[in-house]
């Protein structure tokens, strides 16, 4: 059970990465993801690494690490994931600046979110918007 002050997410997505040290760099540089920890195994391929953003977390590895994982997820092809940021001109900035492939900039939905998504360096879509679901209890 987490402590005092700590938080921890119900949901993570998992993604795996032919170069998961340049992920990580582009995450946290570009889309301002917080690094809490990387596992190196022997071979100096990423393991496991977790990454924060707001209240939510990402996993991800090296592409052929040989765990169970990384065979299951051996032909599975890119991903799309959503994240709420508070300042979505701020933020589309920052990812500019560190050179990300912006392919829908800063716009105002009809449901009343501003978004913007991106491609990292290994084709998954980021989505950055101000909508967040609410989850009733």
């Amino acid at each position: 059970m987490a402590g005092d002050g700590e938080r921890r997410p119900s949901i993570c997505p998992t993604l795996r990465y032919a170069d998961a040290k340049a992920a990580i760099k582009q995450l946290t540089e570009a889309f301002g993801f917080t690094e809490l920890a990387v596992y190196e195994g022997e071979d100096g391929k990423v393991a496991h690494a977790e990454l924060a953003q707001g209240n939510g977390a990402l996993m991800l590895g090296s592409k052929g690490t040989g765990s169970a994982f990384d065979r299951v997820m051996k032909d599975s092809g890119t991903t799309g994931v959503y994240v709420v940021v508070d300042d979505v001109d701020a933020h589309h900035r920052r990812a500019v600046e560190h050179g990300a492939e912006i392919l829908m900039p800063p716009t105002d939905q009809d449901y009343g979110s501003r978004d913007y998504m991106a491609r990292d360096l290994e084709g998954n879509v980021w989505s950055f918007g101000t909508y967040a679901p609410e989850i009733k209890g």
